[in-house]
C-alpha cells in the first residue's frame, strides 16, 4: 500500500472542510494506481494483449511465451476455449487484457482474486 506523507493528508482534510458538503459527497473516489499492485503473470503461449476482455477486440501488442510481464488485475470478459481450457477471466495489464487461458497458474493466472479490476 503506498504511503500518503502527512502535508498532502493536512491539505487534503483542510481542503475537504472548506468545500462544502454536497460537492464533496459528489467527487468520485480516486482509482488504484497501477504502481500500487503489480502482480508477475507469464504465458505458456505467445498471447495477444487486447483494448477490451474480448477476442475481437482491437490487439495491442504480443506477449511473448516464457516471458514475465507485470499485471495489475483480472476481469470477466469474453469466455475462451483452448487447449482444452475455458475461462471468462482476462488479465488486466498496464495498456490491455490477455485471456487467462494462456497463463500458467490457476484460473486467474496466479493473481489473487481479490485482485478484480
Amino acid at each position: 500500500m503506498r504511503r500518503i506523507p502527512a502535508v498532502i493528508t493536512t491539505c487534503a482534510a483542510t481542503l475537504a472542510f472548506l468545500v462544502p458538503a454536497g460537492l464533496a459527497a459528489a467527487a468520485p473516489a480516486a482509482p488504484a494506481t497501477p504502481a500500487e499492485q503489480a502482480y508477475t503473470v507469464v504465458p505458456y503461449e505467445n498471447v495477444k494483449v487486447r483494448q477490451l476482455p474480448k477476442k475481437d477486440s482491437a490487439a495491442l501488442a504480443t506477449l511473448t511465451a516464457g516471458q514475465s510481464y507485470t499485471a495489475y488485475c483480472w476481469t470477466h470478459g469474453q469466455t475462451i476455449t483452448d487447449h482444452g481450457y475455458t475461462n471468462d477471466i482476462w488479465i488486466g495489464f498496464a495498456d490491455g487484457f490477455s485471456s487467462a487461458v494462456y497463463f500458467k497458474g490457476d484460473q486467474y493466472a496466479n493473481l489473487p482474486a481479490s485482485a478484480q479490476c
